[in-house]
Formats: C-alpha cells, structure tokens, sequence
C-alpha cells in the first residue's frame, strides 16, 4: 500500500474541509427553507432545531463549539457572552453561528437572518457577504498577508459602512477537530492586531494553516448586529 506523500495529505485535508463547509451550506439552505428561524420562535429552540436538522440530515451530533442563535439586542453580545434566551420578533434581525464537525473536519459557519421591513437591518444583511467577499480578495490578493493586516482591512470595510466590529477578532484557525489550540500563542491562532505572522504558513505539526474569516458587525447606537462567517482560503 503506497504511502501517501505530504502534498496527497495536504490536498486531502483541503478537500475535506471543502466537503464540511458544502454539508454545512446544505445544511443551512435547509434551515432557511423550512424556516427553523423564524419570529415567535426562541432562540434556543431555534438552535435545537438546527442541531436536529444537522443529525437528520448527516448524522451530526458533535459540535467543536456552542451554538449559537441570537436576535433583536442579543445580536450585539459577542460569541463568549451567553445573553438570555429570548423570542424572536416579528421585525427582528437574528443570526446563527455553527460549528457542526463532518467526518472528523470542523466546518464553521455563520448567516443572517432579517424580518420584516427595517431599511438598516436590511443594509446589513446585504452588507455582510459583501465585506467578506471584499476580505476574501484582499487574502488572494496579497500572499504575505497577516492576521493584522487582513483584520485592519476588515474594520476599515465595515468602518466605511457605519459598522463595528463586535468581536476581538475576525477570524481563526480551523482543521481536523480539535484545531490546533492556542498553547500560549493566542495571538497566532486568530486574526486580531496582535497576529504579525502571515496567515498562508505551516502550524507547529508541519501542515498548512486554513483560517475561517468571521465578520461580526453590529451597530450599537440601532441597537443590533450581524454575522457572516466561513472558510477564508478555501472554497
């Protein structure tokens, strides 16, 4: 049996990062056609629907990280906060944040969800995968890129939109579950001002770094924020 070289390992990993991220965009295609989030419904009972959905649906179970649904004022809470449970309203803006893991891959994946007719929340929602396809060229563009230089392009993008961030970071390391973790070099893992390193090197066991871009935008003067996340360098 042939020994697969390190190049094979590395274009398998990718492929199955690829293949998490497309379960969890078919996943949540099926989320919005059944409506799971939707005004009336609470948003642990939303997230429960999702985690069902996902077992249904791929046999999901495990998830490297809480789940999340958020609506109305809770959209501006960021990921560590557990803000109250709360009911959906009618001309709410919510968002979901998964990280559902497929065959042993992590797969992380964020979308946002509009009701009703408010014009700002409507801006944002269009707003959102905009930006991230903005952040997206901006990494392709330059091969030296770095954690600070990538998320200082970010805020200046959501600057220029009358957003802020809501998080400390805008993005992180994502693999085989679970991801490399921090051990001291926090900064490293995460695309924050304080990561100097470039984003397109190897981690401490040799393999290639894949990064998950998240953009959480929020508008704390309205009142409500957004969420919009997913693989970075692969597609």
């Amino acid at each position: 049996m042939a020994v697969e070289t390190s190049q094979e390992l590395e274009a398998r990993r990718a492929e199955a990062l690829v293949a998490a991220q497309e379960k969890a965009v078919a996943l949540f295609a099926e989320v919005e056609r059944r409506g799971l989030v939707e005004p009336g419904v609470g948003e642990r009972q939303a997230s429960d629907r999702i985690r069902d959905l996902a077992d249904e649906m791929f046999g999901t179970t495990r998830h490297w990280h809480k789940r999340i649904i958020r609506s109305g004022p809770n959209t501006l809470y960021p990921y560590r906060e557990n803000p109250p449970d709360r009911i959906i309203g009618a001309d709410d803006i919510a968002f979901a944040d998964f990280g559902p893991i497929f065959e042993e891959y992590e797969a992380d994946f964020g979308r946002t969800y509009v009701f009703g007719d408010d014009p700002d929340k409507h801006r944002l929602l269009h707003e959102l995968p905009r930006i991230f396809d903005a952040g997206r060229a901006a990494f392709a563009a330059d091969p030296g890129i770095t954690g600070r230089q990538l998320h200082a392009h970010v805020e200046r993008l959501a600057a220029e939109g009358g957003w802020d961030l809501g998080a400390w970071h805008a993005g992180h390391l994502v693999g085989e579950f679970p991801h490399e973790t921090n051990d001291g070099a926090r900064a490293e893992s995460y695309l924050t001002p304080e990561n100097t390193t470039p984003l397109r090197r190897t981690d401490r066991a040799g393999r290639a770094c894949h990064w998950i871009l998240e953009l959480h935008l929020v508008d704390r003067r309205r009142g409500f924020g957004g969420f919009h996340e997913q693989l970075l360098d692969l597609a």
